[in-house]
């Protein structure tokens, strides 16, 4: 092995990886792990290309405050034993919020940092994460380019129609717009189907990214046409824990007649709404397909509901529709769902065929229909990623491999 990319995840207690062989014609998947645990029991998994397990450490609990940079640096080590042999070009980070400065990915510096760190308080689940790893991969590699890698950024095309909300215009150019998020996932799907469903690539899509977190896109010519997430990731879907769609007079409500503060209302929002809230159940959408519980069915109901609804309006955004794609979590593994939201579209001329849909696909509507397919394909946003890293890379310092075993 000659050159490698890493791609880096990382959230509040966990962080994820991903290394790729940089070669001909394309990315080659090496292994992928986690540092699960952070905070409390580490541990250290990786799992080579084929899924057969690499490593499975129980680490000692890390220090506080020192979570990310202790996990770091012992991918880093683990790395170096691992790959002797190969160039570590460069890192990729998964980073939610880009903001309206960032269209594309870039090169980490101290200024990028400190933007990034301006848009915490528009995704507080997600952006304080990213930069910890960033910044433990600077702290530990100050010699390695860092990319960071958006997800707001393939949104950013929209026309402004869809991304201005009816406020003055100063608040639009001071950056309260709607973003859309996902954009990696999507960007990825848009790629696959030029080679899975080449007669309706070009056309228009609505894609359902349906997982914990969860929203859905609009695509014509492969190119983001408008998402239900908007300013944050709180509006759009239903979600595990997140509202979804909430009337901005419901927070007024809470503050001011039920007295609760803004951290409060937070809470609520991103952490105890969603399906856990309507079921009372769990936010996980396998243990509410499992249950009885009259909650469970109405969660599921309300979010197959809001889904059919988001296809309904992101149809009339296209002016008609050639294909759905089912992807993430949900997308991916619940034919139950896919089953409801395609009998719920059967109006715009959806018609699924059960044993395929049942078999995961990849094409779950009946061949030789006359209406609008539907797909099943899986994302992968970290070889998106990396896609990224290496054409940045190739911009400014490709030419200038870091050796792996250098520290």
């Amino acid at each position: 092995m000659s050159d490698v990319l890493l791609v880096v995840n990382a959230g509040s207690s966990s962080i994820k990886f991903s290394v790729f062989g940089v070669g001909e014609p394309e990315l080659e998947l090496v292994c992928r792990g986690e540092v699960a645990g952070i905070g409390t029991a580490p541990r250290f998994r990786v799992r080579d290309a084929s899924a057969q397990v690499l490593v499975d450490d129980q680490w000692d609990p890390l220090p506080r405050g020192e979570g990310h940079l202790r996990a770091i640096a012992r991918i880093g080590a683990w790395l170096r034993s691992e790959f002797a042999d190969a160039n570590l070009l460069g890192i990729g980070h998964r980073v939610v919020h880009g903001g309206p400065d960032y269209s594309a990915a870039v090169l980490v510096d101290d200024e990028v940092l400190e933007t990034l760190t301006a848009l915490v308080p528009l995704a507080p689940l997600h952006q304080p994460h990213s930069l910890a790893g960033i910044s433990a991969a600077r702290q530990t590699r100050p010699d390695l380019p860092q990319v960071a890698c958006f997800d707001t950024a393939f949104h950013r095309g929209h026309p402004k129609r869809a991304d201005r909300f009816a406020l003055p215009e100063a608040f639009y150019e001071e950056g309260i717009r709607r973003y859309g998020f996902h954009g990696l996932s999507y960007e990825y799907i848009a790629r696959q189907l030029e080679h899975m469903a080449p007669e309706i690539a070009r056309g228009r899509i609505v894609v359902a990214h349906l997982g914990s977190g969860a929203s859905m896109c609009a695509l014509h010519q492969g190119m983001s046409m408008d998402s239900t997430m908007g300013f944050t990731g709180l509006d759009g879907l239903p979600m595990g824990t997140r509202c979804g769609n909430l009337d901005p007079g419901v927070v007024l409500h809470l503050i001011r007649q039920k007295g609760m503060s803004p951290d409060e209302v937070e809470t609520l929002l991103y952490h105890d709404a969603g399906m856990r809230a309507i079921s009372g159940l769990s936010n996980d959408m396998r243990v509410l397909l499992e249950s009885n519980a009259p909650g469970a069915a109405e969660a599921i109901d309300y979010f197959v509901y809001r889904i059919g609804r988001e296809l309904g309006a992101l149809a009339a955004v296209l002016g008609g529709l050639d294909g759905v794609v089912f992807t993430a979590g949900i997308g991916e593994k619940s034919p139950v769902i896919r089953a409801r939201v395609c009998e719920d579209a059967a109006w715009l001329g959806i018609e699924l065929d059960p044993s395929a849909n049942n078999a995961g696909g990849p094409r779950i509507t009946k061949p030789g229909g006359r209406g609008p397919s539907a797909w099943v394909i899986p994302t992968d946003e970290e070889r998106m990623i990396a896609l990224h890293t290496l054409a940045v890379l190739n911009d400014s310092v490709l030419g200038k491999p870091v050796s792996v075993l250098e520290r």
